[in-house]
């Protein structure tokens, strides 16, 4: 009987505290579900405004773009929006940004050449965003000053071969004006996922640091998380 009263409270106990752990996890989740509704609020108002602050700029400035293609306001609004997204994971920015203008006497090699500048400030985006992370987590890593420096300094390897390790980019700004002279200008604005990007540089370095000799591939690992 008494073995039966000791299980009995036990049971009880439990019963008590999963119903208390059920209640604090829903505390939890509305209170989540509160902060992420203001968080998107707050989101929200700072994307509007700024879209219509760069929308009146570049319609002021006689940009326009080509039948079918998505209205401008959107493509801003678009492109402004993906750069508030976060890597839940990371905390680094989702995708990182890069823009081009190019100016020829045809759309197709205005926009090339546009395309080309784009990724050139892409990469060197992409190269200041990999030092950031390296420089945060450089205090947290057995590594010593001369080892963290010939590390930083492969990440600043040319931006073209960074470049060249791009993969696909995504286009979410394209647009045109026509010139007095009649030729054309093209600007673009191109984003490209945030993980690749380290990835991409990462990969540049870790062939830098081969290059020179230096065994420092796995403390790269460990800066990037990868």
């Amino acid at each position: 009987m008494k073995k039966l009263a000791i299980i009995f409270m036990s049971l009880l106990v439990c019963a008590t505290v999963s119903a208390q752990n059920a209640q604090d996890y829903k505390a939890f989740i509305k209170e989540r579900k509160a902060v992420q509704k203001l968080v998107k609020q707050e989101r929200d108002e700072k994307v509007s405004k700024e879209t219509k602050k760069q929308a009146k700029q570049f319609a002021k400035e006689g940009w326009k773009v080509t039948v079918g293609a998505l209205p401008l306001d959107k493509q801003i609004e678009k492109s402004i929006l993906m750069q508030y997204e976060l890597d839940m994971n990371s905390g680094m920015p989702k995708y990182i940004q890069g823009s081009g203008k190019a100016i020829s006497s045809s759309y197709d090699a205005a926009k090339m050449q546009a395309m080309a500048d784009a990724k050139t400030e892409l990469a060197g985006n992409i190269q200041t965003e990999v030092a950031a992370i390296i420089e945060e987590r450089l205090a947290n890593q057995e590594l010593g000053k001369e080892e963290a420096v010939v590390v930083s300094n492969a990440v600043q390897v040319s931006k073209q071969v960074i470049v060249q390790s791009i993969g696909r980019v995504i286009t979410v700004v394209e647009c045109y004006r026509e010139l007095k002279n009649k030729n054309v200008e093209v600007q673009v604005r191109i984003l490209y996922n945030g993980e690749m990007a380290v990835q991409a540089a990462k990969k540049v370095a870790k062939e830098e640091l081969e290059r020179k000799g230096e065994e420092l591939s796995k403390e790269l690992d460990k800066l990037l998380g990868f």
